[in-house]
Formats: structure tokens, C-alpha cells, sequence
């Protein structure tokens, strides 16, 4: 039996940051050619003010119009608070919220507007909304591999959190390289302490990355115990909260790519995922 790895595709993530809007129509058949590769989970849009992300303000709209009838992926969709965890929650279509933690006090304010303490009390909040409307929470660490803002990081810090949030019953973290400063030696300390220490908890790896640093940090990861990684076709898109140029995601293909060559079991359908990528190619603009 060969191992396996499990690729999450975030086309919320690719778009959140352009400033061009990408019409209904577009995103609809963008995600649509998604749904067909066989990714086990599409972080597809997020309810979050439309004044902080103009971009996602017509998520509903998206959702509405998906063919959901012949995929076997699940939705994720983003919140930020309560009121877009309630709005999300009451889609049966969703069936995970994505919650970004941020270990750094001054991102976690610009991402949420909220302390981290703060922060911690909406994860309690929407971990229960979560709960009753049948969902599960993910939450994102984000500043996870590092601090632009001068304050203080360590790997102590984030392991710290996690275990916090374990406590409080979250079962699935992604470590979020926010603004691409993860190395392999960061990338492997962290997994490789965090994963048998929590093995309850289901750790994934949601990097940034320059296009010619993807593989090291692909490789640390892998051998440090991830199986869950997020990415976005191209590498499109990056946080647009963190820093005014974005470090782009983690390429989808790369990952397929790095599956196939290690003959790992990834569930998706080669040919379907060649029609996605073209459709982002008609997506984004060039």
C-alpha cells in the first residue's frame, strides 16, 4: 500500500488579493473545473466583510451556482467572526469553516480586528456554532514560521498555541507561512515536534512560496510527518493583509507533481486537474 498525501486546492486564496474583480461567472467556472479534479477539500470563498476583502463579497452568489452533484469534495469557506461563522454555518453545502489564529498580536488585529485574546474567544464562539450546525472547524495559524512586525516568534510560541487550541477540541491546524518566510529547518522543527506531540490533531501546511523555493519546503514538511497541504494553481495569490507585496501560494501542481514523482496515493484526477489549470489561466488576469 503506498502512502498518501492529501492536496487541498484554495482558489479563495488565489483571488482574495487581486484588485481586478473576477466576475461571478468566472469564479463559478473556475471552481466548477475544481470540484471535477477530486481534491478532498476546496477552501472555494470566504463570508468576511466586503469592505476588507472586496474581492469574496459575492461568495453566496458563487456558492449557489456550483455543481455539487458529481464531485465528492467537501467546501471550506472563511470567517472572521461570528457573524460570517452564522452565515457560512447556515449553508448545508459548507462543510468546514476556516478560521485564521494568528500567534502575532499586530496581524492578528489587521486579519480580524481583534486581539489574540479576543481572537481565542471567537474560536470558542464559532467552534460551538460549528458544532451545532454539524461543521468542523479549521484553524489557521497564521505568522506560524515567522514575525515581520518585530515582535516576538519562536517555534516554543507557536507549539504553545497549538497545544491551546488542541485543548479546546480543534482538530484539524494548518500552519500558515503568511508571508513566505518558512525554511525547511523551521518547517521540520515544528512538524516534527508538533505531530507526534498532538497526535490527535490533523496538521496541515499552508505555504508561501517564491516559485524556486517550493520543493525544500515541500520535502521538510513531508518528512517531518505532513500529509495535508494546501495550494493554489499557479501559485496565485498571497495574503493581502500581511504585507503590500504578496509572496504567492504554494503551487497546486507542484504538489501533484512532487505526489507523482514519489508515487504517493493523491486521489486526483490528472486530465481534470488540466482543465482546471486552464481555466485559471482564463481566470486571473495575466
Amino acid at each position: 500500500m503506498s502512502e498518501s498525501i492529501k492536496i487541498i486546492d484554495c482558489p479563495r486564496d488565489a483571488m482574495q488579493g487581486i484588485k481586478t474583480f473576477i466576475s461571478t461567472d468566472q469564479k463559478v467556472n473556475f471552481i466548477n473545473a475544481i470540484l471535477k479534479v477530486g481534491f478532498p477539500v476546496i477552501d472555494f470563498g470566504s463570508f468576511v466583510s466586503p469592505k476588507a476583502i472586496p474581492q469574496m463579497a459575492d461568495t453566496a452568489d458563487v456558492l449557489n451556482r456550483l455543481d455539487l452533484d458529481n464531485t465528492n469534495s467537501k467546501l471550506l469557506a472563511i470567517v472572521a467572526n461570528e457573524r460570517g461563522a452564522n452565515d457560512a454555518a447556515s449553508y448545508a453545502e459548507i462543510s468546514f469553516l476556516g478560521y485564521p489564529f494568528s500567534v502575532s498580536e499586530e496581524f492578528q488585529k489587521r486579519n480580524t480586528n481583534s486581539t489574540i485574546e479576543e481572537s481565542l474567544h471567537r474560536v470558542e464562539s464559532i467552534q460551538e456554532i460549528a458544532f451545532r450546525h454539524g461543521k468542523e472547524l479549521v484553524v489557521y495559524l497564521s505568522m506560524g514560521f515567522g514575525n515581520p512586525y518585530g515582535e516576538p516568534w519562536s517555534p516554543e510560541i507557536v507549539i504553545q498555541w497549538s497545544e491551546r487550541l488542541s485543548q479546546m477540541g480543534i482538530g484539524i491546524l494548518a500552519l500558515s507561512d503568511t508571508i513566505g518566510s518558512a525554511n525547511p529547518e523551521s518547517i521540520s522543527q515544528l512538524f516534527s515536534h508538533l505531530i507526534p506531540a498532538l497526535p490527535e490533531v490533523e496538521f496541515g501546511a499552508h505555504l508561501h512560496t517564491l516559485p524556486n523555493e517550493w520543493r525544500p519546503k515541500i520535502d521538510a514538511a513531508y518528512a517531518a510527518g505532513c500529509r495535508r497541504f494546501d495550494g493554489a494553481i499557479k501559485g496565485f495569490g498571497g495574503c493581502p493583509m500581511a504585507t503590500d507585496s504578496l509572496t504567492g501560494n504554494m503551487p497546486t501542481e507542484k504538489l501533484l507533481s512532487f505526489a507523482t514523482e514519489r508515487k504517493l496515493d493523491h486521489g486526483l484526477n490528472p486530465l481534470s486537474f488540466e482543465s482546471a489549470y486552464n481555466e485559471a489561466l482564463k481566470t486571473f488576469p495575466a
